[in-house]
């Protein structure tokens, strides 16, 4: 898949139609607060995400936090692309740590119990950088430092300075940009908590701001995302301050990623605007073929009728009730539909072609 020519398709598209503006930012909105918490262990499906930021509606079993925290981040997405269109203002420190309380809320105690049995609690701080130090144990068993805190204003302050300085330049394409902004943020890691979610948001901050459409990492290349991430870091090593002023080809494994993760997800929006397939639907950027007709037939009568028994179903599709039961026994496992248990209605998630 090639960049330039996936960039040429979107262009081609605009400008949108108002209602695939709509389309394409309902979308957005939803897979890109899912996908941003669920890898970092928010535990609401992508359902309960569509009705809770969609539509105001809180569903299901999940703990209140997730449901707060995800309502949180869509406020921190709004935040984030009402500040990117003001191509005028610089990026700042004050933005950032303000993005940061946001999606936080407020200070919030975490306990840990040690071997030995005695517990332990700190605070983690909104909006504000971190006053202890932090860490990650990767998947290889390593532990790797981030920057010390006593270093950190100090590091953010170069980072940002060199951002606004790159984008004044245009030393770098807004791709490049993106990827090495990310690449440098996370090595500083300078929050107690949500430094990923934060990342997440700034690099389509950057691509925003260069009128580029917005990019969702999703949950299920989690370990590819962060297998980048950790290959660019035996690059360029492990002091914090080297990894903060790291250059496009000490970073390049995960530039590289990071270029073709932004190829898919824009080719994903230029195919899910431009098919008109009966047949082909979408669910949480990936492109869904049914192999029957009936499937589709079956989404849109819940769709439209979402009270629909099983038997008027089986009547308008012209198949018998064991054959309907099967597909919306599969379709409610991959997380397409879902049965409301208080009054028996059906909400489908999965996005049919335009």
């Amino acid at each position: 898949m090639n960049w330039n020519e996936t960039y040429e398709a979107w262009c081609a598209l605009q400008p949108l139609s108002d209602k695939d503006r709509d389309r394409l930012s309902r979308k957005f909105t939803v897979e890109f607060n899912y996908n941003s918490n669920h890898i970092e262990g928010n535990t609401l499906t992508y359902g309960q995400t569509e009705l809770l930021l969609l539509f105001g509606k809180v569903v299901g079993e999940a703990e209140m936090k997730d449901f707060e925290e995800m309502k949180a981040s869509n406020v921190g997405l709004l935040m984030m692309k009402e500040q990117s269109s003001l191509k005028d203002t610089p990026l700042t420190q004050t933005f950032i740590r303000q993005l940061h309380k946001t999606l936080l809320r407020e200070d919030y105690p975490v306990y840990r119990t040690l071997p030995d049995g005695t517990v332990t609690s700190y605070i983690i701080h909104a909006g504000t950088y971190k006053t202890r130090p932090n860490s990650v144990i990767t998947r290889y068993g390593d532990r790797f430092e981030y920057a010390a805190p006593e270093e950190t204003t100090a590091l953010m302050t170069d980072l940002v300075d060199w951002y606004n300085w790159a984008e004044e330049s245009e030393e770098f394409n807004p791709i490049e940009l993106a990827a090495l902004f990310h690449y440098r943020y996370i090595r500083i890691h300078p929050f107690e908590d949500g430094n990923g979610r934060i990342a997440r948001l700034l690099v389509n901050y950057i691509l925003a701001r260069h009128n580029y459409p917005m990019v969702v990492v999703r949950s299920r290349n989690k370990k590819d995302y962060l297998e980048a991430l950790h290959r660019s870091d035996l690059v360029v090593g492990p002091v914090p301050s080297d990894g903060s002023h790291a250059s496009l080809r000490d970073a390049r494994h995960f530039v590289n990623w990071f270029k073709k993760m932004v190829t898919e997800e824009v080719q994903n929006d230029v195919d899910f605007l431009q098919t008109r397939d009966p047949n082909i639907w979408w669910y949480d950027g990936q492109r869904i073929a049914f192999r029957s007709a009936n499937s589709g037939r079956i989404l849109n009568l819940l769709m439209t009728e979402s009270g629909i028994t099983i038997a008027a179903l089986a009547k308008r599709i012209g198949i018998n009730t064991s054959a309907i039961q099967k597909h919306l026994k599969s379709m409610t496992e991959k997380g397409y539909i879902a049965r409301r248990e208080k009054d028996g209605e059906w909400d489908v998630f999965i996005i049919p072609s335009a």
